[in-house]
């Protein structure tokens, strides 16, 4: 018989990446086949901000002349839009890009991750995640509008403290310290340019990308008969 035996996962995410959003609902089905393989093991999942563009003004910019100047042309644009629309259908996800108008700031939205987190743990933290990529990619809110962040926290049941500021001022990717923090052998992988979503399984296994559910599920066991082989040796 199989003793119960813990998988944790490091999943690092920005609210401004729709492959994040497809990542998440990924691991969630992978989690599922994993607890149908091996309904022994209990998964932990620990969400980590990691902002991609931490010096975006604070109120923004245009959505669709931010991705023509990154990409270099609505052609493109509207290339990339139909590629990740179309991966998260897979995810059982319609995406609504044609309707956002304002690419935002998520300093604020992360720090509300956080205070979630601290405020009743990593299930808090991911329901708040949910409820934000909602408001953003299918229903084209502004998550970086301080009202729109006050009516996500209320949706999920996460208190604002009053020393939180209306919005973030125009030095606030300089300071970081509420943030998570980035330190530890996973931060050379991350700033190597492999981007989010990305996953870290039992401390051993990576996977970047918002990979299929399989993928996942393979790294998971693979993860876990790694852990096996530690323990055997070291009570051999």
């Amino acid at each position: 018989m199989n003793h119960p035996s813990t998988l944790s996962v490091e999943a690092y995410f920005d609210l401004i990446c729709p492959w994040c959003l497809i990542g998440k609902k990924h691991l969630e089905s992978a989690i599922a086949l994993l607890g149908r393989e091996r309904p022994d093991v209990a998964v932990q999942v620990e969400w980590r901000s990691y902002p991609l563009i931490p010096a975006m003004p604070p109120a923004g910019l245009p959505y669709r002349d931010f991705y023509v100047a990154r990409l270099g042309s609505p052609q493109a644009v509207a290339a990339r839009q139909a590629q990740v629309c179309a991966a998260a259908q897979d995810a059982g996800l319609t995406l609504a890009l044609d309707r956002i108008e304002t690419f935002p700031n998520t300093l604020l939205a992360h720090r509300l991750v956080r205070l979630a987190r601290q405020q009743a743990g990593a299930d808090a933290a991911a329901a708040l995640i949910d409820e934000l990529f909602t408001r953003y990619f299918l229903r084209a809110e502004n998550i970086g509008d301080p009202r729109v962040l006050r009516q996500a926290a209320a949706t999920c049941g996460v208190a604002i403290p009053d020393q939180v500021p209306a919005q973030p001022d125009a030095d606030a990717h300089r300071d970081l310290d509420w943030l998570p923090s980035l330190g530890g052998p996973q931060e050379p992988v991350l700033r190597a340019g492999l981007g989010v979503p990305h996953f870290i399984f039992d401390g051993t296994r990576r996977v970047s990308g918002a990979r299929p559910p399989a993928a996942l599920l393979e790294a998971m066991l693979h993860a876990l008969a790694r852990a096996k082989q530690r323990a055997t040796r070291a009570t051999a």
